[in-house]
């Protein structure tokens, strides 16, 4: 019992898996009971068990197996992760439940198996069952067959798959176990209930007997349809359902029926085979033998092998070229009938890959229907069947109507029943009115054939057209069809059964074949079949061309929109226009009885009077009595007959002529006006259209003749008439009335092909007026018929063409009028149903139907052929050339290119790539060519392009890739995505091939609106490639995996995974579920379908439904474009024009209407969602060198949910001028709707980045001009531009600065500007930095001259990252090639300069001598005082847009960051040591201003302080805003801290002194704010504060002494709050600064002093957050400006107690450490610091006593001076390596130059005592070279003569012999440094102040560059090089002293200090001269 004692304490799972089975038991019973108790089935408590599952199933004991069995089952019932153990346990089961004796065992294991099922593990679960039985045990193979069967019983064949079972079930039956074959028996039967004869095939091969039992037993099956019994979790609801609704059960389970039919189908369950490799090695000679046994044999051969159900797919082109020819050329007819069974079975065995072979086929089987013989007539009919079942009837129509004219009546007949038969297959979708119109066109002609053979087989025919589609559809072409024949049409259409309607048995063979059509049509429930089928013509068949999407549906409606308006008037009327076209001819004599009747009996005796005013009396008579004649009782053909009888057309008076032709017009206008009546004038009035007096009557009567009888047939009349006489001025006025009237009439109809030849002859005419005339027709033509126009005329002369150029180019960017005529009566009368049903036909079929084709297959002979596939490729080459020039010759051509594509397809793999691309080229030349009929060569040549793009080479695969998208544009993507071959593609592991084609599907897809179902085939390689090991490839699948999804819905996709390995599918299925979120919505399907009914253009009867869903899809629902649009997209260009003509005036009042409402709807956090997405890369970054398609498609689907459904389609029609419209729209709606584009603008402005890169001019216009009023909208709504939408919009509007055209430079540079406002200069700055790198030269001037505006407006703060930088880049432009670019660059450092001073040339850097020549140059000529002004324009910015709005405003725009905002210089400074340089200008002491005599010192409030004054004066201008010191509604608009601070900063510069310190003070109230302000800041602050309180003006204020005292206190928190040690820091630069100055008032260094004591008196406390080692080194610096001596001579002796103070305090608080913090100081001997501080430390030692302490500290220095003496050795010797070797040798003795000029007192003799003399000298001449080449560059030119000698005499600290001046380091700092000061300041004050700008500041003297130095506005030193000063030099008008140092090179210390003192003396004077 001890062991037992253990186990029971233990928890469940551990007792699970105990060794001891009765533990197990227990554990097992425990877990039962706790897995019927939980009740959640996501409860934690199941992961617990996950892994023991497997156990409990496996368990060895059989006892305890069965309690585990149990408790599994309820396991996997109940638990939601239970599928993950499906392999596992399932396999557990097979292995070891199923081989148990125990039944029970055995039915557990099978329930389990079922619940796994049921849990959506099927295809796991039958994986394993599978893999049991190949189990060398038969209990194991029994036992899993039965849970098969079971599973299929109670699932359905929907969930568990036949064919793996069907293909294992020959051999259950061969098994040597009597139990497995009964068992195979008993689920054969099972399948049988479910497939019935699909099952047939795959089971002939078994034994006979076991066949004979099985048909017995399915003979007793019953017939109904089988139903499952058992759902799957995901289907229980259904289960519900059908429970409670028996009767709609068998609806539903109808449905489930019938998707399942095609699924399984007896071809799918088969094995291919593949046959061509068994064919007889001699079969392509035999079938070519003379013998026909010979040929027979051959033939029989095939026979056997097509009889396979199933082939495997191969290339069988040469199999079929030689069948087809058996077929068309042999004379034995047996043979014939052989050769087509052969391509029967082949075509049944192929199916879909059949269809590439299809279009070669069919012309010639139907040609060999002239064949009488019963057989072979029976053998060709199932041939082409099968045919037409792998192909669609829109491929093969072009061949199967180029038959229908055929002379022989069977050809004829036989075709007809082929059509019959095909359209039995077909569905309203798969027959688009765009097919049917051309069958029943030629079925038409058949009907009235003599044979009645034909005629039946014509009536058989339409009867099946019209059930197919329905009468409605079929009606218009049936109108002129008398009765009878209706009748007879209708009968034969109810006797008609179809394939689709009802899905029977014998369909489901054939029904396989199309289940495209049948299944998009199907797939919903039987209710919105209807729906589907109109959407479905979309994608189906129908990408055919554009044509057919356009004139698919759309047209379909319209006789539904006119059946409203009564359907029998149209009948009627149609009826009398038909007879009326067909009106006999009239003889003379019964014209003049019937004219007689209606005319007064003297006008028919006058008609010929000799006299001409008889004549003309007449003729008023005629015209009165036409006028009061009633249309139906006029005659016309008679009246006209009067008028054209003798003198007719001859008469000589131009009166009576005029009212003749008027006559005419009139008899046109109000009569029913024949043809007939129309032949019998037209000619007479081409006559006297040329006539100066008649020719406008004449060309009326035309007009008035075109209305009546349509003008397509009116000018082909009146053009062949006028170019068959001689007259020019008759053709050129006939071309003139031409151009007209297709402008009044629209083009619909219209013969192009006719006119291109007259117009061809028009252009070659000798006299200039027909020529321009037809330039004019051909400009009109060209609105409507687009840019393929030109092809025709390419050949003509370069001149001429050039004129036709020009004319198109006026035309351009014009919409066609709409039209005006022709529409009264024909938009109710049936004629025009027919032509405006043509018309989208027309228009869209893309100048399809209207280009003359050429036929070329006469030119590709054998011989070129041959030619392209020989072995030398050169021959090759020519062969491939002549191809491509017979294509260039032919423009357009027809479908028939004989042998061509095989030809072709060999060279796509030619070992020469370049015949490969050369092929491609062909192959595009060939799409453009051939148009949307290439796409029955989709399969055999389009596929293996795609192969192509599997190629190595780059550029082979990019051609591809054109070609591949080349030939989409022409036959839309249905051809492509049929059938396996994509799959076939895509499986192939080429990473190229994969990467490629994924690429281009994700693409295309997003674009399609449903596709066909065989998409499915491609996703199991998706998968695979998702896990590809090419990175690209991965990258790809996952961009295209939402697409996929997009079509095919998730849980197809999901189910796909089932097959994967688990670790593949859980990574899919994660892939997945994130493509789930980022899926894109289909392209607006159901918005188009359901307004096209409105629309008029689907069936009539759903109008109803489908109107109100589109209410709610959009605000506004707007169908009258959408019918439009809906074909826009599919349009070309070309067909454009065509396209929208007859469509618009229709319903133009509707228009109105619709469009009211919003265009912008507000969706809340709309514009955050997306920005969101972006930057979570849901969507593509906004960021492209030229917009690809899905850049535009996602701009799309964002835009659908917050723009108008009819504006959208607007903006993104292909037709520019309807984005002219929107455009218009918009601009009409800005100030309404502003919340809405505010809402939308990213979205707005991404589109108009769309428009930036289309080429018309007129559209980019209009864009800019709505841009510059969004703007200005946006500006004063105080809208800030978002990051995103900035950057997604301002690079591609600086790209438009380079445009060629002035007017849009103009408009671009407005908006940059005007964006300044709404968007921060600064950020802007560097997106126009960008734009100065591009390769137009025209832009780079352009962004840089921008550039200049922004600094000159914005002052040097907007330079980003920092000024150096950006001007480092500018300046790189001034050696540039072009010159516009080298003045824009010079101008805007100019620009920088005048608002900057010489300091720019500091921040430009090194430039090339040239450049800074012209650059100094340009800056000499440019005579601008540098500081003034720029200040000005500073200041009056702000005070500007101040008064434009409230001090609010104004920080919206950004001013506030125009003005130097303080904290962004305070981070910038101490970011970059560049940027200290970068005071703004506004904030500098002016020490020009010092220095000049006019006043005091000024500072940087000064100059407004002044400002002011003068308001003081003059109170009534005071301007109000400017003293508000906090606008009123301050906290509405700031609620957040940024704008506060922003707007603090922004009245720091205020122009009124209380808001400046109330604002400072604000600012350094706040700890943090304060902290923030950086040393640099600090001290200009401080500086600007002291010179403030020390301002004599302001005691003349009134408030003066308050101003001192707020400063005062203002100052006090300065010291406070800021950061301890940069404020530390600041007040010894000011101090040294202010001690150095002459002109600084010793007050003001007292004032500075004062501050520092106060930080003295604070350092106990704010000690610990000092950086010392920076205050030491400050005050080192400053010790080394001011040794000790130098203190002592100071008249007053503050300094230096001030100094020692500081000093002192900072020994007594830190002690002997103080030592430590010496780290930043390079040489601690060029000051007396460390020594006092040692002195200090002794002092208080000396009173501590402790001696000792002090010796260690002596020699440790002592130690530490040895230690660096070592490393000193150490870092030469290192130095002197460098020199010796050959590559560092520069190097070497640059740094040696470098360590010489830092360390002077070292010591290099040792390393040169030992080397050659050689090697000495070759040093010492190095290091001269560098110190002149050094000298040359260094900041003060050696012309100022200072020699070292007087500095060595001058500092006493420095031992140096070499170091000059010059060195940019400038350690020793001498009288020289004074010299050169006082010399600038003499020259100022004394002379010429117009060239000298900025002072020199010291402390680029006194601090090395590695210390972060404070060089702050106040004494930023000029630092320009020699060249500047001396040309200075030049201008001044030197009266320097003869002692002055341009003499001398090595002037003496005693003369030096002489010079110094004069120079003091001078100062001192100038003071006293302006006290």
């Amino acid at each position: 019992m001890g062991d037992d004692s253990e186990w029971l304490k233990l928890p469940v799972d551990q007792k699970c898996e105990h060794k001891l089975w009765k533990a197990r038991l227990s554990g097992y019973e425990e877990a039962l009971k706790i897995f019927q108790k939980i009740k959640d089935e996501k409860s934690p408590e199941w992961s617990k068990f996950l892994g023991l599952i497997k156990k409990f199933v496996t368990d060895s004991n059989a006892v305890v197996q069965l309690k585990g069995l149990e408790a599994a089952l309820v396991y996997v019932e109940n638990a939601h992760v239970a599928g993950k153990t499906t392999g596992e346990v399932v396999s557990g089961v097979v292995s070891k439940v199923f081989n148990q004796p125990k039944a029970k065992a055995k039915e557990l294991g099978i329930e389990i198996c079922l619940m796994y099922i049921e849990i959506e593990k099927g295809e796991a679960v039958q994986e394993e069952l599978l893999k049991g039985l190949d189990n060398k045990n038969p209990k194991i193979i029994v036992a899993c067959i039965e849970t098969l069967r079971k599973a299929l019983s109670e699932f359905g064949s929907k969930i568990i798959l036949l064919k793996p079972i069907i293909k294992v079930l020959p051999k259950l039956f061969e098994s040597r176990e009597k139990a497995v074959r009964d068992e195979a028996k008993l689920i054969a039967v099972e399948i049988y209930r479910w497939i019935r004869d699909a099952l047939r095939p795959p089971l002939q091969n078994i034994n006979s007997v076991q066949l004979k039992e099985l048909e017995e037993e399915w003979v007793k099956l019953p017939t109904s349809a089988p139903r499952p019994s058992r759902f799957l979790r995901s289907q229980q609801e259904l289960e519900a359902k059908l429970e409670q609704q028996s009767a709609g059960g068998d609806a539903e389970g109808g449905g489930d029926d019938g998707d399942e039919v095609p699924q399984i189908d007896a071809y799918e369950l088969l094995e291919a085979v593949e046959i061509l490799s068994k064919l007889p090695k001699d079969f392509y000679d035999k079938i070519e033998a003379k013998k026909w046994q010979e040929r027979k044999e051959a033939l029989e051969a095939v026979e056997v092998l097509v009889k396979n159900p199933k082939l495997e797919a191969g290339d069988y082109a040469d199999l079929v070229k030689a069948l087809k020819k058996v077929v068309g050329k042999d004379t034995n007819v047996m043979l014939v009938a052989l050769a087509a069974k052969c391509l029967t079975g082949l075509a049944v065995g192929l199916r879909k890959k059949f269809g590439q072979y299809a279009g070669h086929v069919v012309p010639t089987i139907l040609e060999k229907f002239k064949e009488k013989k019963p057989q072979v007539v029976q053998a060709l009919q199932e041939a082409i069947d099968a045919i037409f079942l792998t192909t669609t009837l829109q491929n093969i129509s072009e061949d199967v109507l180029a038959v229908m004219d055929n002379k022989n009546p069977t050809i004829k007949q036989q075709t007809s029943l082929f059509i019959a038969r095909s359209f039995r297959h077909c569905t309203a979708s798969t027959l688009p009115k765009s097919l049917l119109k051309p069958f029943c066109a030629a079925l038409l002609k058949h009907i009235n054939d003599s044979a009645p053979e034909v005629r039946d087989a014509a009536f058989e025919a339409l009867g099946t057209a019209l059930k197919v589609v329905g009468e409605k559809a079929v009606n218009p072409f049936l109108a002129d069809v008398d009765k009878l024949k209706l009748d007879k049409i209708k009968e034969c259409s109810e006797k008609v059964e179809l394939i689709h309607g009802k899905k029977s048995g014998l369909a489901a063979d054939k029904k396989e074949f199309k289940p495209v059509p049948g299944r998009t049509a199907a797939s919903g429930a039987t209710g919105d079949k209807d729906t589907k089928d109109i959407s479905a013509p979309k994608p189906g068949p129908l990408k055919k061309a554009p044509a057919a999407k356009a004139g698919g549906p759309p047209k379909k409606g319209k006789p539904a929109a006119q059946g409203g308006s009564g359907s029998t008037g149209t009948k009627n009327k149609k009826g009398l226009e038909t007879k009326e076209i067909v009106e006999p001819e009239l003889s003379i004599e019964v014209c003049e009885e019937k004219a007689s009747t209606v005319l007064p009996p003297t006008c028919i005796q006058l008609l010929d009077s000799s006299n001409w005013k008889e004549r003309l009396a007449c003729m008023e008579e005629f015209q009165k009595a036409v006028e009061l004649m009633d249309r139906t009782e006029m005659p016309c053909q008679a009246l006209v007959r009067m008028l054209a009888k003798k003198p007719g057309w001859k008469e000589t008076n131009f009166q009576v002529m005029q009212m003749k032709l008027h006559i005419v017009a009139l008899i046109a206008q109000k009569g029913n006006f024949s043809k007939t009546s129309a032949q019998i004038v037209l000619d007479g009035l081409v006559d006297k259209i040329g006539d100066v007096k008649c020719g406008n009557n004449a060309k009326e009567a035309m007009t008035a003749i075109a209305e009546a009888c349509m003008l397509p047939w009116t000018a082909e009349q009146v053009m062949s008439m006028a170019f068959s006489q001689k007259n020019p001025k008759n053709q050129s006025e006939t071309l003139n009335w031409l151009s007209n009237a297709i402008k009044e009439f629209g083009f619909s109809g219209l013969n192009v092909k006719a006119f291109i030849s007259n117009v061809k002859t028009a252009l070659a005419a000798t006299n200039p007026a027909v020529r321009t005339a037809a330039i004019t027709l051909l400009g009109v033509m060209y609105l409507y018929v687009g840019p393929s126009l030109r092809m025709f005329f390419e050949d003509e002369k370069p001149a001429l063409l050039s004129q036709i150029d020009a004319e198109f180019e006026k035309m351009q960017g014009q919409s066609p009028p709409a039209p005006t005529r022709g529409i009264s009566k024909h938009s109710t009368s049936g004629t025009d149903e027919g032509e405006d049903g043509d018309e989208p036909d027309d228009g869209s079929s893309d100048v399809v139907d209207l280009l003359p084709r050429t036929e070329i297959s006469d030119k590709i002979t054998s011989e070129l052929v041959a030619k392209i596939g020989d072995k030398n490729w050169k021959i090759r080459k020519e062969g491939l050339d002549e191809v491509a020039g017979i294509i260039n010759e032919a423009k357009f051509i027809q479908p028939n290119i004989g042998e061509l594509p095989t030809a072709l397809k060999g060279r796509l793999n030619d070992s020469n790539k370049i015949l490969v691309q050369q092929t491609l080229n062909i192959l595009q030349q060939l799409a453009v060519a051939m148009g949307p009929n290439i796409k029955q060569h989709v399969k055999n040549l389009g596929i293996p392009v795609i192969t192509v793009l599997g190629d190595s080479k780059n550029n082979v695969r990019a051609a591809a890739l054109a070609t591949v998208n080349a030939w989409a544009e022409q036959t839309g993507m249905k051809e492509w995505l049929e059938g396996e071959d994509l799959s076939e593609e895509l499986k192939k592991e080429n990473p190229f091939l994969r990467q490629e084609l994924l690429g281009w599907l994700a693409e295309k897809l997003p674009t399609l609106r449903s596709t066909p179902t065989d998409l499915i085939l491609c996703v199991p390689h998706l998968y695979s490639c998702l896990e590809d090991r090419n990175g690209d490839v991965r990258k790809k699948a996952q961009d295209a995996l939402p697409f996929f999804m997009m079509h095919l819905g998730y849980e197809k996709m999901a189910k796909a995974t089932g097959k994967l390995k688990p670790t593949s599918k859980d990574q899919v299925l994660a892939m997945l579920e994130k493509a789930k979120a980022n899926m894109p919505a289909k392209p607006a399907a159901p918005t188009k379908v359901t307004s096209k009914p409105m629309g008029g253009s689907a069936p009539a009867k759903f109008q109803p439904a489908s109107a109100p869903t589109e209410e709610s899809v959009s605000s506004s629902a707007e169908p009258k474009p959408d019918p439009k649009k809906a074909k826009a997209p599919g349009l070309s260009s070309k067909a454009k024009g065509a396209q929208g003509k007859k469509v618009p005036s229709k319903t133009s009042l509707k228009e109105d209407e619709d469009k009211s409402g919003p265009i912008f709807i507000v969706v809340p956090n709309g514009k955050e969602q997306r920005m969101k997405d972006e930057k979570g890369l849901k969507v593509l970054k906004w960021n492209f060198t030229t917009p690809r398609d899905e850049y535009i498609e996602q701009l799309k689907t964002q835009m659908s949910s917050c723009v108008a459904k009819w504006l959208q389609d607007e903006m993104f029609h292909s037709d520019f001028q309807h984005h002219n419209k929107a455009l218009a729209v918009m601009v009409d709606h800005l100030e309404s709707e502003k919340e809405g584009v505010i809402g939308c603008l990213d979205l707005i402005l991404k589109w108009l980045t769309l428009r930036f890169f289309d080429t018309n001019t007129s559209v980019l216009m209009k864009a800019l001009e709505y841009l510059k009023l969004l703007f200005t909208l946006l500006s004063e709504e105080e809208y800030h531009l978002t990051e995103n939408e900035a950057s997604s919009f301002i690079p591609y509007l600086v790209v438009k600065v380079g445009e060629p055209k002035d007017v849009i430079r103009k408009d671009v540079r407005a908006i940059l500007n005007r964006m300044c406002l709404v968007y921060p200069a600064s950020k802007m700055f560097p997106f126009i930095m960008e734009g100065t790198k591009s390769k137009n030269s025209k832009q780079r001037a352009e962004c840089l001259e921008e550039l200049g505006c922004l600094v000159e407006s914005y002052g040097m703060n907007v330079c980003q990252p920092t000024p150096g930088k950006a001007l480092k880049e500018i300046a790189v432009h001034i050696g540039d090639r072009d010159n516009a670019v080298r003045n824009a660059a010079l101008n805007t450092i100019v620009t920088v300069y005048n608002v900057h001073g010489d300091q720019v040339f500091k921040l430009i850097g090194n430039l090339s001598e040239k450049d800074m020549s012209m650059l100094e140059e340009r800056i000499k000529r440019s005579a601008k005082r540098p500081s003034a002004a720029p200040i000005k324009q500073v200041e009056e910015k702000p005070q500007r847009v101040q008064n434009i709005s409230s001090n609010a405003n104004m920080l919206r725009k950004g001013p506030a960051e125009d003005m130097s905002s303080k904290l962004n210089q305070a981070r910038s400074m101490s970011g970059h040591p560049e940027a200290a340089q970068m005071v703004r200008r506004e904030f500098q002491l002016d020490l020009d201003e010092i220095e000049n005599d006019n006043g005091t010192v000024r500072c940087e409030m000064p100059e407004l302080v002044q400002h002011k004054l003068d308001d003081i004066f003059e109170p009534v201008l005071i301007p109000e805003p400017k003293i508000r010191a906090v606008s009123p509604h301050f906290d509405d608009m700031h609620s957040n801290t940024a704008s506060t601070i922003n707007f603090i900063i922004s009245q720091v510069a205020s122009g009124d002194i209380n808001t400046s310190i109330q604002a400072l003070t604000q600012l350094f109230q706040i700890e943090s704010l304060a902290r923030e302000a950086s040393t640099g800041v600090l001290k200009d602050l401080m500086h600007g504060l002291i010179t403030l309180m020390l301002d004599s003006r302001i005691e003349d204020l009134e408030e003066g002494q308050q101003v001192i005292r707020s400063v005062n206190l203002l100052v006090v928190k300065v010291l406070e709050k800021s950061d301890q040690t940069n404020i530390l820091s600041a007040l010894l630069v000011l101090l040294q600064d202010s001690l150095l100055a002459t002109a600084s008032s010793p007050k003001f260094s007292e004032l500075v002093m004062k501050c520092l004591w106060r930080m003295v008196r604070l350092l106990p406390d704010t000690i610990n957050s000092i950086n010392l080692d920076r205050i030491l080194l400050d005050i080192h610096i400053f010790m080394k400006v001011f040794p000790k001596e130098k203190l002592k001579q100071c008249k007053s002796e503050f300094p230096i107690r001030t100094l020692k103070t500081l000093l002192h305090t900072l020994c007594k608080l830190k002690g002997p450490k103080i030592l430590d913090h010496l780290t930043m100081i390079d040489n601690k001997n060029e000051s007396e610091l460390e020594a006092h501080l040692c002195r200090m430390m002794k002092h208080s030692m000396d009173q501590t006593g402790s001696k000792s302490d002090k010796e260690t500290e002596k020699g440790a220095s002592r130690i530490d001076e040895k230690s660096s003496k070592a490393k000193v050795n150490d870092f030469l010797a290192e130095i002197f390596k460098k020199i010796g070797s050959k590559e560092n040798t520069k190097e070497g003795l640059a740094e040696l130059y470098e360590y010489k000029k830092k360390y002077s007192d070292a010591d290099i003799e040792p390393f040169l005592k030992n080397s050659s003399q050689f090697f000495q000298s070759y040093v010492e001449r190095g290091l001269r070279v560098i110190e002149m080449e050094r000298e040359g560059k260094g900041r003060i030119s050696t012309s100022t003569g200072i020699s070292p000698q007087m500095e060595v005499t001058c500092v006493p600290t420095s031992t140096s012999t070499v170091s000059s001046i010059g060195n940019t380091n400038g350690e020793e700092v001498g009288p020289s440094v004074y010299l050169e000061r006082l010399k600038i300041l003499r020259q100022r004050c004394g002379l010429d102040n117009t060239k000298q700008d900025d002072r020199p500041p010291l402390t680029s003297l006194l601090s090395k560059p590695a210390v972060p130095t404070v060089a702050s506005s106040t004494d930023m030193l000029h630092s320009k090089l020699s060249q500047l000063r001396e040309s200075r030099e030049q201008h001044q008008h030197s009266d320097l002293d003869s002692n002055q140092t341009h003499s001398s090179g090595t002037v003496t210390s005693s003369s030096s200090t002489a010079n110094i003192d004069d120079l003091k003396k001078r100062l001192e004077r100038i003071k006293s001269s302006r006290k």
